[in-house]
């Protein structure tokens, strides 16, 4: 049988390894952080939900449209279509296109993954975090794991009981919502796809969409 002998410098270290695990962790510096119920680490500005995440929204990149009914939200995505000369857009949200096909507006079509010349895809979301102006989506979300990323520009449409104060809130209503069915992909979107990669040089639409709208309706 083959010995090995160990090195005295890498015993020294793995002795100083094992030492420091058998030592008693340090203290959390702020344990009533996570200990009390409701403790919020931000303090707010008594500016309300729906304002802070469409100014966070928008410092990203976003482009933000508030609708005070579903209606105004339809009426904004065909303004959107006519502007910009779109000649394809895909909605991933059934409910939202049985609301388009009721109002007999017939720019929005199924989502077909097999076609990449779309110029745009309408989803839902599952919650808003407000202070990051985060998306969080799931692949519980009808397409969720690819009409939010495939397409060049990403219209999100919630609703202001959708908002919430923070990426921690938005996981437990997502707990909250599912129990112990979890989706098993959770996104988090902070903004368009960017990348600084190539050469340190910020680019937008690498990954995903280059631009993302989102249209809050008043719920």
């Amino acid at each position: 049988m083959q010995t090995f002998k160990t090195s005295k410098a890498r015993e020294n270290i793995l002795s100083r390894i094992r030492k420091s695990l058998g030592q008693d962790k340090l203290p959390m510096p702020f344990p009533e952080a996570e200990k009390e119920a409701g403790t919020q680490l931000y303090a707010g500005d008594g500016t309300s939900l729906e304002e802070t995440f469409a100014d966070a929204f928008i410092q990203l990149g976003g482009k933000f449209i508030f609708c005070h009914n579903e209606q105004q939200a339809l009426e904004a995505i065909g303004d959107l279509y006519d502007s910009r000369g779109w000649t394809e857009l895909y909605c991933a949200e059934p409910r939202l296109l049985q609301l388009f096909q009721n109002n007999k507006i017939n720019i929005v079509h199924p989502v077909d993954i097999h076609n990449d010349k779309a110029n745009a895809c309408i989803t839902g979301c599952e919650f808003l975090a407000a202070r990051t102006g985060s998306v969080l989506l799931s692949s519980k979300q009808n397409m969720g794991r690819t009409s939010t990323v495939f397409y060049p520009v990403h219209i999100i449409v919630a609703y202001t009981d959708q908002v919430v104060p923070d990426i921690q809130n938005a996981m437990d209503a997502l707990k909250k919502k599912y129990g112990n069915d979890l989706p098993s992909m959770i996104n988090l979107n902070t903004g368009p796809s960017r990348t600084a990669d190539i050469e340190k040089t910020l680019v937008v639409g690498v990954h995903g969409p280059g631009e993302v709208f989102c249209l809050l309706v008043n719920a």
